[in-house]
């Protein structure tokens, strides 16, 4: 028996910060590069609760000339849903729907405590989907765990254990040019 495919989504949230659309693409294409599919969520924690075409499958020109842009080619954008548990809910099941099991979350520590939270309910929250018919039981045994990774994306550098944040540097160089 083969695993399934690994498919990954990438989101940015709270503030924008210069760096972040190096960080998307640096994450799509080292992503794409080992194998696995790569979900842009669009508009953040909304585009995850909302589901639908705020979540796409990105190929690898689909980053190909963002370096240059600022702020962040997927969006962002505050969403009070996640901070519920049926918005949280909402999301599971519509990662679920891409089959995606990983998370990339390019932001701040407000972004960052709810991937933690997220990551905390998932179990819980695929045996409410299972119990309400939403996935059936082979979808969640097939994504028991939701893995995490974090980039700080913050220009208030003020996160423990990095040394500078993404878009700290950028708003630095600012201030001194204002």
């Amino acid at each position: 028996m083969s695993n399934p495919p690994i498919s990954i989504g990438v989101l940015t949230s709270g503030g924008d910060a210069q760096g972040m659309n190096a960080a998307v693409r640096a994450v799509v294409r080292a992503a794409i590069h080992e194998g696995a599919a790569v979900y842009a969520i669009y508009e953040g924690y909304q585009g995850m609760v909302d589901g639908g075409d705020r979540v796409r499958q990105l190929v690898w020109d689909d980053v190909g000339s963002v370096l240059h842009r600022g702020g962040t080619i997927i969006g962002t954008a505050r969403c009070p849903a996640f901070r519920e548990r049926e918005g949280r809910r909402r999301a599971a099941r519509n990662l679920l729907q891409c089959g995606i099991d990983r998370l990339v979350i390019i932001g701040g520590d407000g972004s960052l405590t709810g991937a933690n939270l997220f990551r905390q309910e998932w179990p819980e929250l695929l045996a409410e989907l299972v119990q309400a018919g939403e996935i059936d039981e082979a979808t969640a045994r097939a994504h028991p765990a939701l893995m995490i990774a974090g980039l700080v994306g913050s220009i208030d550098n003020d996160m423990v254990g990095t040394d500078m944040t993404i878009g700290a540097d950028s708003a630095l160089h600012r201030i001194i040019e204002a």
